[in-house]
């Protein structure tokens, strides 16, 4: 029976405010006989994946890609729906949102594929050679950098919650985070927050006391935090707050020290794909050493490659921060709260904690 999903899905995408396009890179080749055509299907806004189609057509210049920028849930539904129809789908899904990406793999909408290249990713990131985890984003707190002159930064939720219950008047209002009853992506990393903090609740209470602002943008959050409007994120997805940080001399980001969640961007290969051979190449080429090294150093995405080294690299994660990394691991666990009655009774407990109860 195929899950019916209303109102909810996790989506990086989404977040940031990406809408459906499509975009044709032509062949490169200045003489193509049959030129070979890679459609790919991802949640990934085109100026971030730009640079990874570019490298990949320079190792192959006789394959055009046609690749379409989707919501994810949208993606999710093309799938299914043209594996249903027995139509041709996409050669390659590539999409940030974890949950919807595991549904279509162990609803057996996914092929089986394994290289040398698929065997070098952590065992944790991927599942049954169907689904693979590609890059490796942590969930961060984003501070405005002019009001905490001075002031401690909170390293961990339970400094966070230390400085919530203080009396702090000009805090109220000026704290933001996603809002979970529209936010996948929220609500994903507030369920890890339940496996690995047991104060969870404590913290929504202060928050509401607090007059939490909710999005479900992160360049809302972000452009708030940078104006002062706001003092503090949480729990904002790191490889944008990051790549903002960089260029914006408001604001910047702290990895907490008790914990950070870690988020991978999952790529298939849909076992009703119009050229499966070329799907694997693209696929190969998201993993290799030379792809993640784009991703990374002009995609702006950290790398999940082990041997790929670098500012934005899982490496560099871990030197950094070791232990208190908690990547999401790539399974059926994901799908946990896709189960309508889970996630009600979890966005119930939200809601009551918000408001004081």
């Amino acid at each position: 029976m195929r899950l019916m999903i209303v109102g909810f899905f996790l989506v990086f995408a989404s977040v940031t405010g990406a809408w459906a396009e499509s975009y044709a890179f032509k062949t490169k080749a200045t003489t193509v006989g049959d030129p070979v055509n890679l459609k790919v299907y991802s949640t990934t806004d085109i100026d971030i994946v730009r640079p990874l189609i570019a490298a990949f057509q320079d190792l192959y210049p006789h394959i055009a890609v046609d690749y379409h920028d989707i919501q994810s849930i949208d993606l999710y539904d093309r799938v299914i729906r043209e594996s249903d129809e027995h139509k041709k789908t996409a050669d390659l899904v590539f999409s940030s949102a974890m949950d919807l990406q595991m549904k279509l793999a162990n609803d057996g909408y996914a092929e089986p594929y394994q290289s040398d290249t698929t065997s070098a990713i952590p065992a944790w990131a991927k599942w049954r050679n169907e689904a693979f985890g590609v890059t490796f984003e942590p969930a961060v707190i984003v501070y405005n950098k002019s009001y905490f002159k001075g002031r401690k930064i909170p390293n961990t939720r339970a400094e966070l919650e230390t400085l919530l219950n203080q009396d702090n008047s000009d805090l109220f209002g000026r704290i933001a985070t996603y809002d979970v009853q529209r936010s996948g992506f929220g609500l994903l990393v507030l369920a890890r927050d339940l496996e690995h903090y047991p104060s969870i609740w404590n913290l929504v209470r202060a928050f509401g006391r607090n007059g939490v602002k909710l999005y479900t943008s992160t360049a809302a959050i972000l452009d708030r935090v940078s104006q002062g409007k706001f003092v503090l994120g949480y729990n904002v997805l790191g490889s944008y707050a990051r790549a903002r940080a960089v260029r914006d001399p408001a604001i910047d980001i702290v990895l907490p020290d008790d914990y950070t969640v870690v988020l991978s961007r999952i790529a298939l290969i849909p076992r009703y794909a119009e050229t499966k051979a070329v799907g694997k190449l693209f696929l190969d080429y998201l993993l290799s050493k030379d792809g993640q090294r784009v991703l990374a150093e002009e995609a702006g995405l950290n790398a999940i490659h082990p041997q790929v080294e670098g500012p934005n690299t899982a490496n560099a994660l871990r030197l950094n921060k070791g232990r208190s990394l908690r990547p999401i691991k790539v399974g059926p666990g994901l799908l946990v709260y896709l189960d309508q009655v889970k996630r009600a009774k979890l966005l119930k407990r939200w809601e009551q904690s918000l408001n004081g109860r």
